[in-house]
C-alpha cells in the first residue's frame, strides 16, 4: 500500500463529513477577505454566509455597495481561482459587526508625514465630541490623512 503524505486536518474533516466542506471554506475566505478584496473594500465588506455556491457579503455604506455591485465580476473570477465552492457573490447593505478595535489611523502608504503626538492630540479633541463610533473612526481617519498630506508647519 502507497504512503501518502501529511494532509490538512480540513482536508481530513471535510472527507468525513462532507458538509463541513462550506463552513470551512466560509471561515478561510473570512482570513483571506482582505488580500481578495484589497484593504479598502475589506474596510467596508464582510463574507457573512456561504449558502449553496453564493457568498453574501455585507457591505456597510450605499456607495461601496454599488462599487463592489459593478467589480463583482472580477471579484468573483478572483475569489473562485482560489474557492472553488464559491460560484456567485451576493452583495447586501447593512452593518459590519465584526469591525476591527477603534485605533488611532495609522499612517497610510505614501503618506507625507508621521503624526506628530501633539497633531494625535487634537485629532483626538475634535473627534471626541461624536457618538457614533463609526463616524468617529471615519472623522479620525480623515482628519490624520489631512494632516500627514499638508506641509509641515513653517515649510514654504
Amino acid at each position: 500500500m502507497k504512503r501518502q503524505g501529511p494532509r490538512a486536518v480540513g482536508d481530513l474533516l471535510v472527507s468525513a463529513v462532507p458538509a463541513l466542506r462550506d463552513r470551512l471554506d466560509e471561515v478561510r475566505l473570512r482570513g483571506a477577505w482582505n488580500a481578495l478584496v484589497g484593504p479598502d473594500a475589506a474596510r467596508r465588506s464582510r463574507p457573512q454566509a456561504l449558502t449553496n455556491g453564493c457568498l453574501h457579503v455585507v457591505v456597510d455604506n450605499s456607495p461601496w455597495l454599488q462599487e463592489l455591485t459593478l467589480r463583482s465580476g472580477e471579484l468573483t473570477r478572483r475569489i473562485t481561482a482560489q474557492f472553488a465552492t464559491i460560484r456567485a457573490l451576493r452583495f447586501t447593505l447593512g452593518r459590519i459587526e465584526d469591525r476591527p478595535s477603534e485605533a488611532p489611523a495609522s499612517p497610510a502608504i505614501g503618506s507625507s508625514r508621521r503624526l506628530s503626538p501633539d497633531d494625535v492630540r487634537e485629532i483626538e479633541a475634535t473627534v471626541a465630541p461624536i457618538r457614533d463610533p463609526e463616524v468617529r473612526a471615519a472623522a479620525r481617519r480623515l482628519l490624520g490623512s489631512a494632516r500627514r498630506s499638508e506641509r509641515p508647519r513653517g515649510a514654504a
